[in-house]
């Protein structure tokens, strides 16, 4: 099985302009596909921008569904690419910060919904979401999501990995002091729990907060294969079947896992 090329689009886009950040997908889609890209991720709330008004979050909200989720579809399928991106949810009288993965087909295959909110804006303007795990398969890998400081719980990626996780996709708004947990946390994730994991960060200042880029693709034997730096940037990296089969034969954490010692956790 060949290795899957995946993108990571390190942008904030347009503050509150889906159109525009529409257009920037669809560039950026090509630009992937162009190099080989099999699968296209973007970054928290990517469809919208993250630094939102409270007020303006529910009517610029669509459903897993709607218009944009539709002209996603038509991307993925003109430039035969998965695609992977942030956007505000709306179902009913809630809105959750989700994330949705269409396949290069253009059929909806994924959605997540944030599980652990962070800080005061988005427990303000979000309900969490509460499944755990979320997957759907690609090219012959496990695809799991998770969203920005859902992966900063080991539980959460714990449970990715027994459910069969392969490529861990986590579109995330880190910010400044937090660089950490890019450079650190991260691949520390991806070695204990024995898959790869993209980690798609916003870049530069948008209203209060000052977001820190350093996306990267770790793969499960510690090593990150590739990392953006602070600006805008298209970087690519291959997360390979052959490598995740080797790394998993060779460490042992999840055999010698002794769940009847971690009940007190649940």
């Amino acid at each position: 099985m060949p290795p899957l090329r995946t993108a990571l689009l390190q942008s904030s886009g347009r503050l509150g302009d889906t159109a525009a950040n529409l257009k920037a997908l669809d560039e950026a889609a090509a630009r992937a596909a162009h190099g080989g890209a099999g699968l296209l991720v973007t970054s928290e709330m990517f469809l919208t921008g993250y630094a939102l008004d409270l007020q303006d979050i529910p009517g610029i909200a669509e459903p897993a569904d709607g218009p944009s989720a539709v002209a996603i579809g038509d991307i993925a399928r003109r430039h035969g690419i998965a695609v992977l991106y942030g956007y505000p949810e709306r179902s009913g009288d809630a809105v959750f910060n989700s994330a949705q993965l269409i396949g290069p087909d253009g059929t909806a295959l994924a959605n997540h919904r944030k599980t652990h909110l962070f800080g005061c804006f988005e427990q303000d303007a979000f309900t969490p979401g509460d499944t755990p795990v979320v997957q759907a398969d690609l090219n012959g890998l496990r695809i799991g999501i998770l969203i920005c400081y859902d992966v900063e719980f080991p539980e959460n990626v714990r449970a990715h990995a027994l459910a069969g996780t392969d490529l861990l996709l986590v579109p995330t708004a880190q910010m400044h002091p937090f660089q950490f947990v890019a450079e650190q946390l991260v691949p520390v994730r991806a070695f204990e729990n024995q898959m790869y994991i993209a980690y798609v960060n916003r870049t530069g200042p948008e209203g209060e907060f000052e977001f820190v880029g350093l996306s990267c693709l770790a793969a499960p034997d510690g090593v990150t294969r590739t990392r953006a730096g602070r600006g805008e940037e298209l970087v690519f990296g291959e997360a390979d079947p052959e490598l995740l089969r080797a790394s998993r034969e060779t460490n042992p954490y999840l055999r010698d896992r002794r769940p009847g010692l971690y009940a007190s956790l649940v």
